[in-house]
């Protein structure tokens, strides 16, 4: 492995080649984030699931790479990002055979987040090598190809999943990406430079368990809200969370070598797009989480249509991202996130008015194109942002962070989605339940199965032929108010970001200011948060 020394470097040698790689390797974690939701449906009969079991599978990948990203993120800047890289991807790849022949859902549940414990080893590197090896407008357009590539990849889960459902069985979702993940420990291997800007300073090891436990209670927390209960466990995840917080900004104020600087961290650039970013990344696996489960079991699209269906947002995301980056070069981040957050907002509300049972994929097609127009101009600025306010050394702590947008993003998102979709088709079940005159006829445990998700309901009319088409007819009801819950929860939180923006965020001028105030603070050794 070779090693490369560079102060302020333009581009590495072999540049697109070196991207090329950056971005294979970031394609095997984004895919595996996303194969499971078109499976959801499927797992759910194969092992009769409870719908918070499902929330927790489709979230398990994000928890297990939001949980720890901040922390091997620290450690690839100190013992060798290359080193965490391939290590990330050959453990990736156990995890995968384990998620395939899972034999149980909650073993699944695990395998999902050792994948994504796998990720947090390779993901969190690629942005940190492109703002090491590249800077000035080369690192602005290399961010955009890596954020729009990789989030086309992701999406392209779907797809691939849902055709391989078609004729396999549920586990071989979690297969495809094997091939990938040779390919990109072979490019890593042999294009990848060795040690560059890397940091000498010990690891706040510390600080870096305290994270893990911090994120990690905030999902599951959030994912345990709506099952009846688990009232004291969701108090006792929380206060664990509220206690992580504390004590990690505790030990960050007075650790010599803090995992997570918050100096850098008040900066005004460096805040606001992280929390911009949150959202934007958040929206995008929120709305696959739920448009997939939709798109089977209201409208009864088979897999691969399910999948196919998401292709909008694939395209416009490629198309849009490279003119992003112009756009952050002429009129700056603000505009240009802002101007994401309206098509996001744009596409949840299609969403919440125009998707029931009968709707027709134009209606379903313009959503997703709002969606893939939002996160292809906000996701670059957001990243970008986070790049440009961190000295080059702390490079793992903004990668860190722009993987937490996505990560934590998403964890936060698909649990708050879930959530909402658990108690409101619960909520709606119920009151069917109430108001049917065979109602009274069914026991309370099957009404608990009735109300625990869409596939034991199914279940259920498959059981009792007299009554499925009203037991069906009543989940699809069900499941569109849960997910209306959602919608209206995912619009709400874009204008909550789309204001923080617009109120937080500097003008063009103002924000160019601000990076050149920190690039000169940074070369003095002074962190200033503004």
């Amino acid at each position: 492995m070779s090693e490369v020394s560079m102060t302020s470097p333009q581009a590495p040698e072999r540049a697109p080649l070196v991207l090329a790689a950056l971005i294979v390797v970031a394609g095997v974690a984004n895919l595996n984030l996303s194969v499971a939701n078109v499976a959801l449906p499927s797992i759910g009969k194969a092992f009769d699931s409870s719908q918070t079991t499902l929330n927790l599978i489709a979230v398990g990948y994000s928890l297990g790479l939001a949980a720890s990203v901040l922390y091997l993120g620290a450690v690839g800047d100190r013992y060798g990002r290359k080193l965490m890289l391939l290590l990330g991807i050959l453990l990736s790849v156990p995890a995968c055979l384990l998620a395939a022949f899972a034999w149980d859902d909650w073993v699944l549940v695990v395998a999902r987040v050792l994948g994504g414990l796998s990720a947090g080893m390779a993901y969190p590197t690629t942005l940190a090598l492109i703002a090491a090896l590249w800077s000035g407008p080369g690192r602005t357009r290399s961010i955009a190809l890596w954020s729009a590539l990789g989030g086309a990849i992701a999406a392209l889960g779907p797809l691939v999943a849902g055709w391989l459902l078609e004729h396999f069985w549920w586990g071989s979702v979690f297969l495809v990406t094997l091939p990938l993940a040779v390919v990109a420990l072979v490019m890593a291997w042999l294009l990848v430079p060795s040690h560059v800007n890397e940091s000498s300073e010990p690891v706040d090891n510390l600080g870096g368990i305290l994270s893990v436990v911090l994120v990690a209670g905030l999902v599951l927390s959030i994912n345990f809200a709506p099952v009846p209960g688990k009232g004291a466990l969701v108090a006792g995840l929380g206060l664990i969370a509220a206690a992580a917080t504390v004590a990690f900004v505790w030990r960050q104020r007075r650790a010599a070598n803090p995992l997570y600087d918050l100096d850098i961290a008040r900066r005004r650039v460096f805040w606001v797009a992280a929390c911009a970013g949150i959202i934007v990344f958040g929206s995008l696996m929120g709305a696959m989480f739920i448009s997939q489960q939709y798109l089977q079991n209201v409208v009864g699209y088979d897999t691969v249509e399910a999948g196919a269906a998401f292709l909008p947002a694939i395209v416009f995301m490629v198309l849009v991202a490279p003119r992003s980056a112009k756009l952050i070069e002429s009129k700056g981040a603000r505009t240009t996130l802002l101007s994401g957050y309206v098509f996001l907002f744009l596409g949840f509300l299609s969403m919440l008015l125009l998707w029931e049972e009968n709707t027709p994929y134009w209606q379903i097609a313009i959503a997703y194109a709002c969606l893939g127009i939002g996160v292809g101009l906000a996701g670059t600025p957001a990243s970008h942002s986070l790049t440009g306010s961190v000295p080059v050394h702390r490079a793992g702590m903004a990668s860190g962070t722009a993987d937490l947008q996505r990560d934590l993003g998403g964890a936060i998102m698909q649990s708050l989605f879930g959530a909402l979709l658990t108690a409101g088709y619960a909520s709606s079940f119920s009151q069917s339940i109430a108001s049917s005159p065979s109602g009274e006829k069914a026991s309370s445990d099957v009404q608990s199965e009735l109300t625990k998700s869409f596939a034991s309901a199914e279940q259920i009319a498959q059981q009792h032929p007299t009554y499925a088409d009203q037991i069906t007819a009543a989940a699809r009801s069900a499941f569109l108010q849960g997910d209306d819950w959602a919608y209206a929860a995912g619009a709400v939180a874009v204008l909550i970001g789309a204001a923080l923006v617009l109120l937080a965020f500097p003008r063009h001028e103002a924000e160019k200011e601000l990076l050149r105030r920190y690039e000169a603070e940074d070369a003095a050794g002074v962190a200033g948060p503004e």
